[in-house]
């Protein structure tokens, strides 16, 4: 796609959002509120030299929902023509007779919505053929399979290329709408040594194609990981410190996300409970969120609920500063909305200042951790529990790889038991940090 065919398409779906809102109105419903999100792409696999599949996509819907009388009534079409628009609406609205009403429902204040909404530059369209993403996805493959003779065959390489587009509006008089693209390329290895047999992978990820790793670095990437796994033993149940790969480290702080969204917050299903203003990291770490980053991964001049987007610290000196709220959580919780329908935009968790070099010199004897397995975690009480595998830390130096061990511990000891947060930031996640270094964690072996 063009930059003008989107701008194109992009003025079809407001017209089309437009049209909701205005029969909602004319049905009798006292608000309304229209989202589109439609997208584009292609995706090529190949495993082992050889094309497995090309897909190209085009879809996308429009959701509407309805507000008569408290009650709140959905409904939903691929479907973009008057007609049918039409028919949706109407069934928002019948279904909204058998809901049940509820004070908190409704769409956000006219005050908080981004009127002013800015420009970001998000969408870079590439015109790239089903050849070009085979030609890098089987570039990808082969360097990665000449690189090392542990290294057996390729599970798998992949491209992809996608442009998004996302509509919003409400009956407050407010559409706005931005594009977004995406492109990717990774790989995934088998490696085997002494009849060890190990999984890995390497990607790339970003807003624009020009921005992406070359295929030999994705390769570099996958290799290093597949034979680092390579050799892995079992350890003893002890407790030690661990160190968490930003590859995963940003999963502690995906905890954090759940624990202080608003849906468990008035549900009161999460451990941090009323814990606004308390101190619940150490007092060097921050956490900022910068929605309006050009080039982004998770920037948005605007949220799910047309609410405009705010830079702000979650976590500052250590203290939790901010919630993540919806309006109806908001409303729920007696509080404002903070922007966060449809999750959060890209965390930034700051750093004390050490390279991964040195963190491994700071927790000496412990446990290096790359991958994570499994969903034992209980956001109602913190309780945390799961499979891990990763490295043996002697006197500061990798000794050798683990596998098949449980680390635990309680998310909220774990958050105020932050040693350090390492340089090493990863940058493909919309929730960057370095690694993380906590002082204890039990560690289940054999």
């Amino acid at each position: 796609m063009t930059p003008a065919d989107i701008q194109t398409e992009q003025r079809q779906l407001e017209l089309a959002v437009e049209q909701a809102l205005e029969s909602a109105r004319r049905l009798g419903a006292e608000a309304a509120e229209v989202s589109i999100s439609k997208q584009t792409g292609l995706s090529v696999n190949t495993r082992n030299g050889e094309l497995e599949n090309i897909e190209f996509n085009k879809d996308g819907a429009l959701g509407i929902a309805v507000y008569r009388d408290g009650r709140k009534g959905s409904a939903s079409t691929s479907d973009l023509r008057p007609d049918a628009i039409a028919r949706t609406v109407a069934a928002a609205l019948d279904i909204s007779r058998y809901t049940t009403a509820d004070p908190c429902a409704g769409i956000a204040d006219a005050a908080e919505l981004a009127w002013d909404a800015p420009e970001l530059e998000l969408c870079f369209p590439r015109d790239l053929t089903p050849a070009d993403g085979i030609e890098l996805a089987l570039r990808c493959e082969q360097q990665a399979l000449g690189r090392d003779p542990r290294i057996k065959q390729s599970d798998g390489a992949s491209f992809s290329s996608n442009v998004g587009i996302k509509v919003y509006g409400n009956s407050h008089g407010f559409i706005k709408s931005y594009a977004g693209s995406r492109f990717g390329l990774s790989c995934m290895l088998i490696g085997e040594q002494d009849g060890d047999m190990q999984r890995e992978y390497g990607y790339t990820s970003a807003r624009s194609f020009d921005d992406l790793w070359t295929p030999e670095q994705v390769a570099d990437e996958a290799v290093t990981r597949t034979l680092g796994r390579l050799g892995g033993r079992k350890i003893g149940t002890t407790r030690a410190p661990v160190l968490f790969h930003p590859d995963v480290a940003s999963g502690l702080f995906g905890h954090l996300v759940m624990a202080i969204s608003g849906g468990n917050l008035y549900r009161k299903s999460s451990f941090l409970l009323d814990a606004l203003g308390q101190r619940i990291f150490p007092d060097w770490l921050d956490i900022h969120e910068q929605p309006h980053l050009d080039k982004g991964l998770a920037s948005a001049p605007f949220d799910n609920e047309g609410v405009r987007t705010h830079e702000r610290h979650i976590i500052e000196d250590g203290e939790l500063r901010s919630y993540l709220l919806t309006s109806y959580s908001a409303r729920k919780l007696g509080m404002r909305l903070t922007g966060h329908a449809g999750g959060i935009h890209n965390w930034r968790i700051a750093s004390s200042g050490q390279s991964l070099e040195q963190l491994l010199q700071m927790m000496g004897t412990g446990l290096l951790v790359t991958e994570m397995m499994g969903q034992g975690v209980n956001i109602v009480t913190g309780d945390y529990s799961r499979g891990a595998a990763g490295f043996w830390v002697e006197n500061g130096e990798i000794a050798y790889p683990v596998e098949e061990i449980t680390i635990a511990g309680n998310l909220k000891e774990m958050f105020a038991g932050i040693r350090a947060i390492g340089t090493d930031v990863e940058t493909r996640s919309s929730l960057q940090t370095g690694s993380v270094l906590i002082e204890q964690m039990k560690i289940a072996g054999q």
